[in-house]
């Protein structure tokens, strides 16, 4: 297994990425990690991420943050893009720590989901 399989999309001030970070590393997995809210996604690479994930956009947003009800994202009328979009402009709506390998991806939430990629 090639460590250059996995990307962590990680905030190094979460605990729970660390943690997930550190769980990859104890089994010798060092993945590439991006540090999403220093390098944003792009809204393209965001539906390629709901792709891997098999979610919907919904899911992908951290309902705790301000920009969350600043933004009226609750509304159930929302499309997909908007929703996507919403993350794109604003990087901390983006659920973490995640997990892609190939094709596939996982939010760490709990870390231990990161190890269902192993």
């Amino acid at each position: 297994m090639s460590d250059k399989d996995f990307c962590l999309f990680h905030n190094p001030r979460c605990s729970k990425s660390r943690e997930a970070l550190a769980l990859l590393q104890e089994r010798g997995v060092t993945p590439a990690v991006r540090e999403y809210l220093k390098t944003p996604l792009s809204l393209a690479e965001l539906h390629q991420l709901r792709a891997r994930l098999g979610l919907p956009a919904r899911e992908l947003l951290r309902s705790g943050e301000e920009e969350y009800a600043q933004l009226d994202l609750a509304r159930p009328a929302l499309s997909e893009d908007a929703l996507l979009q919403a993350i794109a402009e604003h990087p901390r709506l983006l659920q973490r720590p995640i997990l892609v390998r190939g094709g596939r991806a996982v939010i760490a939430r709990p870390p231990e989901r990161a190890l269902d990629l192993l």
